[in-house]
């Protein structure tokens, strides 16, 4: 029996609240993160058919309108599909990502211009701070990218530690075991050189938090989750290359 769907609503960091919808079709969560300062920032947008809940459970919160800013990792339906909906209900908001994602889509397909963030660049909403990361193609998207909020240290991490089923909103249980059998699941990474070094390069300046959008918000010990996470894609890039590398029998 399906059960009906609910947005449930958890302040996971001081005025950073975490809107979670679990589908039990595809047993999994579907979460966004509303910052509330002056500036309101929504992180992932949601798919379109979410909207109504999501935005219901953002005006648990405060009113949709006073939404400032709609950011996201990359451009899929489940990350930006509402994203017209919500600058629709919010006239004063405005896309923001970076210089990739715009110039490839969303000048084209955000009903207003969008801003663009460049590498590093910090967008001060008033009381928090966003500084926008480029990702490239990590986990994947060539203009995936992410924010830290500067104040809390909250790493809006996406679609990495990805993890299956229904969760707390916020858990200490380390997230690398979980997010490892989600891509045995899904295989949803783009296995690179690249995918481990910028996955490390995200504890450089360790966070306080990991806000994942399919999973809980990760309190525990962040630097050693990053780094977990990175090697294991290290050593499973090094398994696919050695399997290329192996000469097969010619045919009789």
């Amino acid at each position: 029996m399906t059960r009906l769907m609910e947005t449930t609503v958890d302040e996971v960091a001081p005025d950073i609240y975490r809107l979670s919808t679990y589908v039990d079709q595809a047993d999994i969560v579907f979460n966004q993160y509303l910052v509330t300062a002056e500036q309101p920032l929504l992180f992932h947008c949601g798919g379109r058919q979410l909207f109504p809940l999501v935005s219901a459970a953002v005006e648990r919160v405060m009113p949709v309108d006073r939404l400032r800013w709609i950011s996201f990792g990359h451009v899929e339906s489940d990350e930006c599909g509402s994203m017209n909906d919500w600058l629709a209900r919010a006239p004063q908001a405005q896309v923001v990502h970076g210089v990739l994602g715009v110039m490839i889509s969303l000048q084209d397909l955000a009903d207003r211009p969008p801003r663009m963030l460049a590498d590093g660049e910090i967008l001060d909403l008033g009381g928090k701070r966003v500084r926008w990361i480029d990702t490239s193609h990590v986990p994947h998207g060539w203009e995936s990218g992410l924010l830290r909020e500067e104040e809390t240290g909250t790493l809006f991490c996406g679609d990495l530690f990805t993890a299956s089923g229904e969760h707390p909103a916020l858990s200490g249980s380390e997230p690398v075991g979980p997010a490892l059998a989600a891509e045995d699941k899904y295989h949803f990474t783009a296995l690179t050189p690249h995918t481990a070094p910028t996955i490390r390069g995200l504890a450089d300046e360790p966070p306080s938090t990991l806000a994942l959008m399919h999973g809980p918000a990760y309190s525990g010990d962040t630097v050693a989750a990053l780094h977990g996470l990175a090697d294991s894609y290290d050593q499973r890039l090094r398994t696919a290359m050695e399997r290329a590398a192996v000469p097969t029998a010619p045919p009789n």
